[in-house]
């Protein structure tokens, strides 16, 4: 990059405003743009003091352009780049995409883009970044930790710690990963700056992660309160009147949004409500792959849906200025993480809708995950006895089976005992350092008592009868609250609680129906041709599969059950037995398919063939329809326990379609059968290749989606 000056501590006070001030308007692409207050000298304490600086302000303050500035302008002085470690990545996507409106060459290194990182670290090896975005587990990962870290620590210009309330043990969001960044500060020279960004922080969080950052940091602490969001909370619903509630009002809301819930079950159920219903949304959780999330939170930018139907995995980061509206069907355990979900709208409109539907059940659901968060000494014990006696690294799933944990709480605590030195991450799995590991007691039993207090105050925010916005920024220490005039304690309700009998009687149809929609993929994985698959965009319409359907999910209740028990790991391989066949039969009588399947196909299955073919005979001879055989598996297509672009090249070539399969199937619809859905790559591949095979439509079908 080539910037006019070529030593910022040198420029005086007005020279330094008018270069930081062009920088902004070319990020900007505003040519009237102004920094706000504190953004400038921000800038300045980075570039000219080295400081190290801690931002609490709204969400929308702009955040990003203190960084960005403060890059361009380092760089110019012939400083290294600037490492931003950034949670998620839909707040990578935002901001490689405003990087480069600011004229900064930026690249990431993230689970979605495995396939590019010798690209990316060569590039930066190469200085032709400027900014290099990392997870915090990624400074974990053996590679980057050994082999490019300490390279890349010893010329960086900046460090960024974005969503740095999650560094803080007292944080609503902490996160153990981000708990190995107070190490790598403690690493740097003592004139490195470093910058860390959070809209959401008390007093108490604030004072933590400036200590943890070092000595003499400054904070820039502004007001909290949005303007533009008018707050409400409607209670007293079963889940299945929120639902149907939502689906009589969702309309009544202005632009596109976001709609809340606790669980990723909850998030899937009510958008296929919804879209039952007529309702243009989409879900968005944690089992949502990279690729699928990038493309639907350009949808929702673009106002193509009306919204989203989202766990927290849409949070911290996902940037659409006019975002019309938020809603919550279940409350999060924390005000202050509700106060950082709610600012995603309104932040280039004058007014946007909140509004709360909390259930009987959210407590019950913030108590399951307090207590999965936490470490616990009986389990520490089994995992670092398990890797002590074994002879090499042990991968997650292997001590998952010595140790009876299961594994969202056996990764956390590894998490754990990772950043408390008393396991490491190496090429393989984890191996002990044999230093033991001991239950903090008491730091434990104080913030489990933090997790108590943040839930009683978003219980009592549900029933304040003050100003809500004042309310929830008192939580984060607001030094001037005011109440806000437009919440439904300062104004009145806002909303209609009117239920349609007919949403009413709609929704307890759909809640208690069986099936379950199968979401085709149509776009592959990025980088591909760089593992040698070429595949690469959307998937063609010709090659695309339909919507299919499953009975259940594996963790549902009911039906979830029986199936569980069935397809357990441990469980025989057997013939479909009565009560199953009966439930697939009601599927298939249910299913409002655009084209009737006249073939049936199976998925080759090494380890239920039995279960597998005799679904797919059962439901051609129930419904008097062609069985058409089987995918012809050629060689051994690994597990669904891989990112995406590694599950699609293990089974782009696993399978062909045999001469008598492609003979029947050739100008005829296709029911695709296998036992389990997991990752819906073996469906997408097979229905491609049927579809190549003449094949007119491909409608997948499976006993259960695994969740």
């Amino acid at each position: 990059m080539t910037e006019s000056t070529s030593n910022a501590a040198t420029i005086d006070a007005d020279e330094f405003a008018i270069q930081a001030q062009r920088i902004l308007t070319e990020l900007t692409a505003n040519p009237d743009a102004q920094f706000r207050d504190g953004q400038l000298e921000s800038i300045r304490d980075l570039v000219v003091g080295k400081k190290r600086v801690l931002v609490v302000q709204r969400t929308g303050w702009g955040k990003s352009a203190v960084y960005f500035v403060a890059t361009r302008m380092l760089r110019a002085t012939g400083t290294g780049p600037s490492l931003i470690i950034s949670p998620l990545l839909a707040l990578m996507r935002d901001q490689i995409a405003a990087a480069e409106r600011a004229g900064v060459r930026a690249a990431s290194l993230n689970s979605s883009n495995v396939t590019e990182w010798d690209t990316v670290l060569d590039d930066l090896r190469a200085g032709n970044l400027d900014v290099l975005l990392v997870s915090p587990e990624r400074l974990n990962n053996p590679q980057f930790r050994d082999e490019v870290l300490p390279r890349l620590l010893a010329f960086l210009g900046l460090i960024v710690v974005d969503e740095a309330h999650c560094i803080s043990d007292w944080g609503h969001d902490f996160r153990p990963d981000y708990r190995r960044i107070g190490h790598i500060l403690a690493e740097l020279p003592g004139n490195t700056p470093v910058l860390a960004t959070t809209a959401t922080a008390n007093s108490r969080v604030v004072t933590d992660v400036a200590e943890q950052l070092g000595q003499h940091t400054t904070v820039v602490r502004g007001e909290l309160a949005r303007d533009s969001l008018r707050l409400g909370v409607l209670p007293g619903l079963d889940a299945s009147a929120r639902i149907a509630w939502l689906s009589s009002h969702l309309g009544d809301f202005t632009g596109s949004g976001i709609i809340y819930t606790l669980t990723v079950s909850a998030a899937e159920d009510i958008t296929r409500i919804l879209r039952d219903q007529g309702h243009e949304v989409r879900s968005y959780t944690g089992r949502t792959d990279a690729e699928e999330r990038a493309e639907l939170e350009q949808q929702l930018k673009d106002n193509r849906i009306k919204a989203l139907v989202a766990t927290s995995a849409l949070g911290m980061g996902f940037d659409k200025p006019d975002l019309g509206f938020v809603i919550h069907i279940g409350a999060p355990a924390s005000a202050v993480a509700y106060y950082q979900q709610v600012g995603r709208a309104g932040r280039a409109t004058d007014s946007a809708d909140v509004l709360l539907l909390p259930g009987a059940e959210d407590q019950e659901i913030w108590n399951y995950f307090a207590t999965a968060s936490m470490p616990s000494q009986t389990d520490a014990n089994a995992v670092l006895q398990a890797l002590a006696e074994a002879d090499g690294p042990l991968s997650v799933a292997r001590l998952e089976t010595l140790v009876g944990t299961k594994r969202t709480r056996l990764q956390l605590l590894l998490k754990t005992l990772e950043v408390e030195d008393a396991v490491t991450k190496i090429k393989g799995g984890y191996i002990s350092t044999g230093r033991g590991w001991t239950y903090d007691q008491e730091r434990y039993e104080k913030v489990a008592a933090v997790r108590a207090a943040e839930a009683q105050a978003m219980l009592d925010y549900e029933s304040t009868r003050e100003c809500r916005m004042e309310f929830l920024i008192r939580q984060l220490d607001d030094p001037d609250p005011k109440p806000c005039g437009r919440c439904d304690n300062c104004a009145g309700a806002w909303w209609s609680a009117e239920i349609s009998d007919e949403n009413r009687q709609a929704t307890a149809g759909t809640l208690h129906r069986i099936g379950l929609p199968i979401d085709p993929r149509s776009t592959w994985p990025s980088g591909m041709a760089n593992i040698g698959v070429p595949l690469k965009g959307r998937i063609p319409a010709e090659e695309l599969a339909a919507e299919g359907r499953a009975i259940a999910r594996l963790s549902d209740l009911g039906q979830g059950q029986t199936l569980r028990s069935f397809l357990a790991p441990d469980a025989p391989d057997a013939e479909v037995p009565a009560q199953i066949g009966k439930w697939c039969l009601e599927v298939l009588g249910q299913w409002d398919w655009e084209i009737r399947p006249e073939v049936v196909v199976s998925v080759p299955s090494a380890r239920r063939p039995a279960t597998v073919r005799s679904l797919a005979a059962n439901l051609a001879s129930a419904g008097r329809l062609i069985d058409g055989g089987q995918l012809l598996q050629v060689h051994d297509h690994g597990t669904p326990d891989v990112n995406s672009a590694f599950r699609v090249k293990d089974l782009y070539d696993a399978f062909v379609v045999p001469p008598e399969v492609e003979e029947a199937v050739a100008g005829k619809a296709v029911l695709l059968v296998d036992d389990e859905v997991v990752s819906r790559w073996t469906m997408a591949i097979g229905a491609r290749l049927l579809r190549q095979a003449g094949a007119t439509a491909v409608l997948p079908f499976a006993l259960a989606l695994r969740a």
